[in-house]
């Protein structure tokens, strides 16, 4: 035996959470298992192009398309069941810890409810909710993209003797975070510049077909 696998090394998806406005890492989640699938869509940013008037307006484009991302992943305790002396937390609360940790970026955290309704007693006219903590869906290191949870949906499918869930299904909406949202100069910001420039460069991959392939014969000085 070498010690030497022909296997790759599996690279998880997953979710950095960073300070708002881009500070420090506070907290990285890694999906335990990858999806099956990962579905995106694209909602177009565009003015012009309609038939009202005499004229109608060239098409443009005002701005990224608004991009969504949906997946589905799952969450087991069974293989740390196995090995309870190494895993007293799974022991202890199943995959709640996991879960918790995921409902978690989708509120505020106890003190700053508390710090708005120490603002409001205090009698501050206009109360601003803090700005939420800079999250970063990760889909290998070349993808990496500032987003905002829309959507998350628990289905806890088995329970230990306590009542503690023990595997689970997740469902979980991301709204891509462009520069529209971000601006230029926020740190999320410069980060989908950096994705949208790596999409524009993996276009610039893709093989040219020429116009005979889609039946269409070339002028000439065209």
């Amino acid at each position: 035996m070498t010690g030497f696998t022909s296997s790759p090394k599996l690279v998880k998806g997953g979710l950095v959470v960073l300070a708002p406005g881009g500070g420090p890492v506070r907290r990285t989640i890694a999906l335990q298992y990858n999806p099956d699938t990962l579905t995106r869509s694209y909602q177009v940013q565009g003015i012009g192009g309609d038939s009202g008037g005499e004229r109608a307006q060239p098409f443009r484009l005002k701005g990224p398309a608004i991009e969504s991302i949906k997946l589905e992943a799952e969450i087991d305790a069974t293989d740390q069941l196995e090995f309870p002396a190494s895993n007293a937390n799974a022991v202890a609360y199943g995959i709640a810890p996991q879960l918790a940790t995921l409902e978690a970026l989708v509120n505020p955290s106890v003190d700053e409810l508390l710090g708005v309704a120490s603002q409001s007693a205090g009698g501050t006219l206009e109360i601003i909710p803090p700005e939420a903590p800079l999250v970063l869906f990760t889909w290998s290191k070349s993808r990496v993209v500032p987003v905002r949870v829309t959507d998350l949906s628990i289905t806890e499918e088995a329970f230990d003797a306590a009542l503690n869930p023990i595997r689970a299904k997740v469902s979980l909406g991301l709204r891509v975070m462009s520069t529209d949202d971000l601006g230029f100069t926020h740190k999320g910001g410069s980060m989908f510049i950096s994705h949208l420039r790596a999409r524009e460069a993996l276009a610039g991959k893709t093989g040219g077909a020429t116009l005979g392939s889609l039946g269409i014969e070339p002028r000439n000085g065209s």
